[in-house]
């Protein structure tokens, strides 16, 4: 069997997964957390052959991510499954930023590092963090090759018009301002998971992709390819999320600088972390925010009509930039799980060609569903995402 062993790591976490590719299952998956606090937390689950996971957690002191991962090794050596029955042939990372130098998955060295740590400046909360992760893994698995993951890198299709901002030309490129885009092994895998269940040519559709979790994204996917995505030069513009603003006239920064005397790291906070739903309503959970919507509470409703808003401002914006749309595909938490956003997004888009099902869309299932009208245009689906065995299949194609 081959098995690739999958890494997300934070600046005080990480998250893995062991997935063996034959048959494309997950053997196990774990989450250190709180590494160098007083109590770090080790969570492992081994998957059973009947797709229940038997949890295993332990409560310990861990001091940085060296020691996170043979926390790590010891509980794959007591829990199972065996790393030495399952060794992994490579160890695949995510990361965040790969600037306009990663278009591909790619194999690590010295010189990958380095230029992963110095694309920090892009991703200041993300790529050192990576970086950490990935020389601990490499400590722990000596004998593998490490290739590493970007997020940005599906959008590096992106045509110039598509990518430049309208920023003085010789500040943007001294700077390295444009747009990157996010969630990029999401997009890839989800319109490539749509394509295979339509019994079509990914070649030949037009997708329009919606990412919508705590942080969310939508892509215009033309054959195969990100022609235009949502989120920019970091994960904050775009749609409205869970506690970021999205899109905002950019004086709004100089206005709050110059009335409230805020500075750039409390403007940062209040843009990235109390404001979207958050910021609107007081509700981090778009399952509170819907159910309070729905019972009377006015600043709910109103969060979740700026939320819906956005969203169907960039899908008319992608519908015109692709010209014919085939498919529209809900994923991650809010849209695979969240009926209510998806229904509100596409109410009153009958004469577009989208019709969706109400009883379809109502339905629950763990796989991949249509959720439009047999007479619909445009097939509406929901696909499940699952980026740590994108990373897999990625990881293994570049070695």
């Amino acid at each position: 069997m081959t098995a690739v062993l999958v890494i997300n790591s934070g600046s005080s976490s990480f998250k893995y997964q062991l997935i063996e590719m034959d048959a494309e299952a997950t053997l196990a998956r774990g989450l250190v957390e709180r590494i160098g606090a007083d109590e770090s937390r080790i969570v492992h689950e081994v998957m059973g052959d009947d797709g229940t996971a038997t949890s295993h957690e332990q409560i310990t002191q861990i001091h940085d991510h060296t020691a996170g991962f043979q926390a790590m090794l010891d509980a794959f050596a007591e829990h199972g499954p065996s790393l030495t029955e399952h060794p992994p042939v490579a160890v695949g990372h995510r990361v965040v930023h790969g600037g306009a130098r990663f278009f591909e998955p790619t194999v690590v060295t010295n010189l990958v590092t380095i230029n992963i740590q110095d694309l920090s400046e892009l991703a200041p909360l993300h790529n050192p963090a990576n970086v950490e992760g990935i020389t601990a893994a490499q400590e722990a698995f000596g004998d593998v090759p490490h290739v590493a993951v970007f997020d940005t890198a599906f959008h590096q299709t992106l045509p110039p018009e598509a990518y430049t901002y309208a920023l003085d030309a010789a500040t943007a490129e001294r700077y390295r301002v444009r747009k990157y885009g996010f969630h990029g092994t999401s997009h890839k895998f989800v319109s490539e998971e749509a394509a295979r269940f339509l019994g079509r040519d990914n070649a030949s559709l037009n997708q329009i992709v919606l990412h919508l979790g705590n942080g969310a994204s939508m892509t215009a996917v033309r054959g195969g390819r990100s022609v235009d995505t949502s989120m920019g030069l970091t994960p904050l513009e775009g749609l409205v999320m869970g506690t970021r603003t999205g899109d905002i006239d950019p004086a709004v920064v100089f206005h709050l600088h110059r009335r409230a005397d805020m500075g750039v790291a409390e403007l940062d906070e209040l843009f990235n972390s109390k404001s979207g739903i958050y910021g609107l309503s007081g509700l981090k959970d778009m399952r509170d925010l819907t159910e309070q919507a729905n019972t009377g509470n006015e600043k709910a409703r109103a969060a979740l009509d700026v939320y819906v808003h956005r969203l169907k401002q960039y899908l008319g914006g992608y519908v015109f930039q692709l010209g014919r749309v085939d498919t529209i595909v809900f994923t991650a938490g809010i849209g695979e799980n969240s009926a209510q956003v998806r229904a509100e997004t596409l109410a009153g888009l009958e004469n577009f060609g989208i019709r969706v099902d109400a009883a379809r869309n109502e339905q629950r299932s763990r796989g991949i569903r249509v959720i439009s009208a047999d007479d619909s245009a445009v097939t509406v689906l929901v696909v499940p995402t699952n980026e740590e065995l994108e990373i897999a299949r990625q990881t293994l194609s570049a070695i």
